[in-house]
């Protein structure tokens, strides 16, 4: 056969010009045969080449396939007979894409490998095909890399940009939000959070110097916003208005937003002290007089969050001086013990009242309570305990066994003073 001789124009499948047949052979072993040309098969496949170039070669080729990768073979010779600037335009999915791809590799053919690649390099994704792209690309090798160049890790600098960017979006932060930013806003949040990952999660950003700037600044930020969005309960006419209340919820749902993201950024001590520093203004705010009887979801709200603050004080998340932690429990203790029973009689008076301290909540903020109680020093938990007992709400929350405890430790103490003053009386007789 001469491999030298001019390419004429021929089609795949034709018989008549024909001077080599590819004998497939499926998965049930049963042969299918395409009449073939050598001028196009050496000049686009190395395989096909070295093949026809053998001494022992015949007219025919025999290749085995799957019944899975059996149309992509098939596809792979038809795109042969075409010129290598059409290649592109016939690409028509993922899927047959990826599987011509493996073909190509294989027959060598590079003029269709780097089609597949670029087609695939440039076509949207779904997760399914992604999945299948990723395990594809890890067999192919090299040749393959740049189909993933959009699921590369960025480098460092880049991603925190990203990060800066979107967190300061998710907090306001750099100008009010464009239209339907309510919606980009809470996408932003979400993003955020992905981004720093949780227990289990890779975290895509370290919280260096720079970032954790940018997030105190939005902790300012959002803590500012609702202080004043709170303050305003005050001076307007109507505190009963729908839009009024949400309004003032959207900018707490932004406080407790960064409540929940803090901790994975090892700055939730940041967002206790902000909150500890604020409780007297919004606790002079939502009590009141004008308040007594509205804004129930809002009243709430501000137990959940205090409920978080509680938990992260009292079980030694976060480290704060005894006085600080005597001045939290003092804001809010007496705040929390008022307005429980309120929602159960507002909850009992309406069936339908949606805002209620569900039995969760009620053990949470209780457990922390007895936790931060029990780690005080031992004249400020006699303070809280005595106050506990006095009043009417004694039921919730139930500090008996934070009493128990200091009971028990009272009496040790004591005991522990009169043995130590016995051991020092005879010292004293014993000399």
């Amino acid at each position: 056969m001469d491999l030298t001789a001019a390419a004429k124009p021929c089609c795949f499948g034709d018989k008549s010009t024909s001077d080599v047949i590819l004998r497939l052979i499926n998965g049930e072993g049963r042969p299918e045969w395409f009449y073939s040309h050598s001028s196009v098969l050496v000049s686009r496949s190395r395989f096909f080449a070295d093949r026809l170039s053998s001494p022992d070669f015949g007219s025919c080729i025999e290749i085995q396939c799957s019944d899975s990768t059996y149309d992509h073979h098939v596809n792979l010779l038809r795109l042969l007979y075409l010129p290598p600037d059409s290649l592109l335009d016939s690409l028509d999915s993922v899927q047959s894409a990826l599987g011509i791809l493996h073909s190509a590799v294989a027959f060598r053919c590079e003029d269709v490998t780097d089609s597949c690649i670029q087609y695939l390099e440039a076509v949207p994704w779904d997760d399914k095909e992604e999945e299948q792209i990723v395990k594809a690309v890890s067999k192919l090798g090299p040749i393959a890399m740049p189909i993933l160049a959009r699921i590369q890790p960025v480098d460092l600098s880049a991603t925190k940009n990203v990060f800066i960017s979107a967190f300061r979006f998710a907090t306001s932060i750099g100008g009010s939000c464009p239209p339907f930013g309510d919606e980009l806003k809470t996408s932003a949040q979400e993003q955020v959070e992905f981004m720093i990952g949780g227990d289990e999660e890779t975290p895509l950003v370290t919280a260096d110097d720079e970032v954790k700037s940018v997030i105190k600044l939005g902790l300012t930020k959002v803590c500012s916003s609702f202080e004043n969005e709170l303050s305003s309960l005050l001076v307007v006419p109507d505190i009963t208005a729908e839009t009024v209340e949400n309004r003032i919820l959207q900018s707490l749902a932004d406080v407790e937003w960064m409540c929940n993201i803090l901790p994975k950024m090892d700055l939730m001590k940041d967002f206790v002290c902000s909150w500890g520093e604020m409780s007297g203004k919004l606790l002079g705010i939502i009590e009141d007089p004008k308040l007594d009887n509205a804004v129930w979801g809002l009243k709430l709200k501000l137990i959940e969050v205090t409920g978080k603050v509680l938990e992260a004080v009292g079980y030694g998340s976060v480290i704060l001086p005894a006085p600080c932690r005597v001045q939290l429990l003092k804001s809010w203790l007496p705040y929390i013990r008022k307005i429980k029973p309120l929602l159960d009689a507002e909850s009992n008076k309406d069936t339908d009242f949606p805002y209620k301290m569900d039995e969760d909540l009620c053990q949470s903020i209780e457990g922390a309570i007895v936790s931060l109680v029990s780690a005080l020093p031992s004249n400020d938990q006699a303070d809280i305990l005595s106050d506990w007992m006095e009043t009417e709400q004694v039921k919730y929350p139930d500090l008996s066994e934070a009493f128990e405890v200091w009971c028990y430790r009272t009496k040790s103490a004591k005991r522990r003073l009169m043995e130590s003053l016995d051991r020092v009386g005879n010292t004293t007789i014993s000399l």
